[in-house]
């Protein structure tokens, strides 16, 4: 069944969470393709700017946007007092700098590594910074290859196919309670 939340049932998630699963101690998202429908160094153009209303464009005037439910995630895990992270592989490390800027999402993000190169490299900078051991951290990237290697240091991996949703955090957040249940 696909389940379509309301932000009063993203509450409900939150606090059901709360009372009877593990949290994680680092939520960590990918950019291209999990937080924005596009690779930022092929299908937008830099640079970019903020328009009155809002919105972000890019040098040929196309709207950017991310995918729905991401402002509202972002706002209810930091609300809830979740660490969270970006980690992405992109070549065009300003350019996405400046997107995760411009849509205010920085307020969110405690670490960011943002360059090209295994995201094992990543992982292993977020545990140095953080002292969070790898099984503490969950993860969310539409690439399956950066969900095996990620998995392989022992973080909780979550495919995000179609990008992030409350749907994939829901299922996240669960797959990471079992997991940890179950004693890693």
């Amino acid at each position: 069944m696909n389940h379509i939340f309301t932000s009063f049932a993203l509450v409900s998630l939150f606090n059901e969470i709360g009372i009877h699963m593990t949290k994680p101690g680092l939520i960590v998202f990918d950019l291209d393709y999990t937080l924005w429908p596009f690779w930022v160094d092929t299908h937008v153009d830099p640079p970019f700017r903020k328009s009155g209303d809002g919105k972000v464009y890019d040098a040929h005037g196309h709207h950017v946007k991310y995918y729905k439910d991401v402002p509202q995630i972002l706002k209810q895990l930091h609300s809830q007092g979740y660490t969270m992270a970006v980690a992405s592989r992109t070549t065009c490390t300003e350019e996405a700098e400046q997107l995760v800027e411009l849509f205010g999402w920085n307020k969110y993000f405690t670490y960011k590594e943002i360059y090209p190169g295994s995201k094992k490299s990543h992982f292993k900078r977020f545990h140095q910074l953080s002292g969070k051991p790898y099984s503490e951290m969950l993860f969310f990237d539409d690439e399956y290859r950066n969900i095996e290697d990620v998995g392989r240091l022992g973080v909780t991996c979550i495919h995000a196919g179609h990008g992030m949703s409350l749907d994939v955090l829901k299922h996240g957040l669960e797959a990471f309670a079992k997991k940890s249940t179950k004693g890693h």
